[in-house]
C-alpha cells in the first residue's frame, strides 16, 4: 500500500525550478507564502526565532496564535513575541483570511511549539479555528505542514496521532535540541532546531553547524 509521501513540498520546489521553465531555484524560493501557527506549548522561544530567521521582504508571511498562545508566551518572553515588519498576524475566529481555503492554500504551515491537543485535533481533523482549519487544508492539499511537538513522557495516544499525521503527510518535527553544536546559550540551543524546520522549509540558513561539518 502506498501512504501519502511528505516530500511532496520539496517534489514542487523541484519542479519549478526546472530550468525550461525559465526559473532558478532561488526565484522559487524568495516567494514563499508561509503560515506561522503558534500554540500555547512551552517553547515560545521557538517560534520568536523562526520569525525572526524568516524574511517577509522575500517570504509572505502570516502568523496566527491559538487562545493560550499569549499567556505562555508572557510567562516566557517577558518583551512580549516580537513581529518582523511586514508579517501579517490574523485572529483566530475569522475563517476570512487567505489560507482558510484550499483554492488559496499557504505553501508551507509550521506550528512551532504544538500542543498534543493541537497535534491530535489536526491529526481528527477538527477544524474549529482557523489555525485547525489551515492545517486541514494544507494537508488536504498536499502542501507542507510542519508540527513542532514539545511534550514528555508521549502516551499512546500521542504517538497513534503522530501515526496518523505521518500517513496523512505531515512532518513531526519534535523540538529535541542537537547538543553537538557546542551550544553556549538557550537560543544557540533552540536554534538547533529552528535550523531544522527551515530545512524542511528550503530555506538556507546557518543558524547551526551541520554534523561533521568542517570548520573554517
Amino acid at each position: 500500500m502506498n501512504f501519502p509521501d511528505s516530500s511532496c513540498f520539496a517534489a514542487r520546489r523541484e519542479l519549478v525550478c526546472g530550468s525550461f521553465l525559465g526559473h532558478t531555484c532561488r526565484e522559487r524560493i524568495k516567494h514563499l507564502k508561509i503560515l506561522v501557527a503558534i500554540t500555547g506549548a512551552s517553547g515560545s522561544l521557538y517560534a520568536q526565532r523562526l520569525l525572526d530567521n524568516l524574511d517577509p521582504a522575500a517570504h509572505e508571511i502570516h502568523v496566527v496564535l491559538s487562545n493560550y498562545a499569549q499567556q505562555v508566551i508572557a510567562t516566557e518572553l517577558p518583551d512580549g513575541l516580537k513581529f518582523p515588519a511586514d508579517v501579517k498576524p490574523h485572529g483566530l475566529k475569522s475563517m476570512n483570511l487567505p489560507f482558510a481555503s484550499g483554492s488559496n492554500p499557504p505553501d508551507a504551515m509550521v506550528v512551532i511549539p504544538c500542543t498534543m491537543g493541537t497535534l491530535g485535533r489536526i491529526a481528527h481533523g477538527y477544524s474549529e479555528d482557523v489555525l485547525l482549519r489551515a492545517a486541514d487544508v494544507v494537508l488536504k492539499e498536499k502542501r507542507k505542514l510542519i508540527l513542532v511537538p514539545r511534550e514528555m513522557p508521549l502516551s499512546l495516544v500521542h504517538v497513534k496521532n503522530f501515526e496518523l499525521l505521518l500517513l496523512a503527510g505531515a512532518t513531526l518535527i519534535p523540538a529535541n535540541p542537537s547538543f553537538y553544536s557546542g551550544a553556549k546559550t538557550i537560543t544557540d540551543l533552540v536554534d538547533t532546531v529552528v535550523a531544522r524546520v527551515l530545512d524542511h522549509l528550503g530555506i538556507a540558513n546557518k543558524l547551526a553547524p551541520r554534523w561533521a561539518e568542517e570548520r573554517e
